[in-house]
């Protein structure tokens, strides 16, 4: 269901599996309520991951660290970067994707032309396999959605995403792959390559990640 990735003062780092509820639901405990049965203290989420997105995610030990932590992600100082992986050719190989988010049909959402109250996401991508391609994403903005929405936007709605797209696979490719923060004057980087699916593990893709793509917060960021 998870893995506990650190434990920290004020917050613990976990990776969530893919396919996992981030709440109890249907009968099941969700992530946050297994790690609390766990580790046996209460828990203060200050962020979250679609059930089936995996990967990182901050979790706080008390109201005060979840509350610094909420107006950390307000004033956008908490960096995150996913892993995304998709069929076909987008319109565009790297750059942004910005536009208000609207509810559409069946839970889904769709990006509109309008830049109002915009979700802002800069991507790259590389092929990793015929007809494949792998995306390194980093959302500007927190909106429900965005970055599966994004990528079908541009014409390549992300492997297994059964909400968004139609290419069936052994898992829905999206991953929280790292987190870049300073808590209390003290500067954190949190990585985790993901461990499943068939096409994150091939070795085109482990290589892309583990060299090209291993510091994200380095890269240059493709300009407006």
């Amino acid at each position: 269901m998870y893995q506990l990735l650190s434990d920290q003062t004020d917050f613990i780092i976990i990776s969530k599996s893919a396919n996992v509820h981030f709440h109890s639901q249907d009968g099941t405990a969700g992530v946050i309520a297994q790690a609390e049965a766990d580790l046996g203290y209460k828990l203060y989420p200050v962020h979250r991951l679609d059930t089936p997105t995996s990967g990182l995610l901050i979790v706080a030990k008390s109201p005060q660290a979840a509350n610094v932590f909420t107006q950390m992600f307000t004033q956008h100082q908490v960096q995150k970067y996913y892993l995304a992986i998709a069929c076909g050719k987008p319109k565009k190989k790297q750059g942004w994707i910005i536009g208000d988010m609207a509810k559409s049909r069946r839970s889904m959402y769709k990006l509109l032309r309008t830049t109002d109250n915009p979700a802002v996401t800069q991507f790259f991508s590389q092929s990793i396999a015929q007809g494949i391609r792998l995306y390194l994403l980093k959302p500007l903005s927190g909106k429900t959605h965005q970055l599966r929405v994004a990528l079908a936007s541009i014409g390549v709605p992300i492997l297994g995403d059964q909400l968004y797209g139609n290419e069936l696979s052994d898992r829905c490719y999206l991953h929280a792959y790292s987190l870049h923060f300073s808590y209390l004057d003290k500067t954190y980087v949190f990585q985790h390559v993901p461990s499943f699916g068939e096409h994150f593990l091939l070795p085109q893709c482990q290589q892309l990640i583990g060299n090209q793509w291993q510091s994200p917060s380095d890269l240059s960021w493709p300009s407006k």
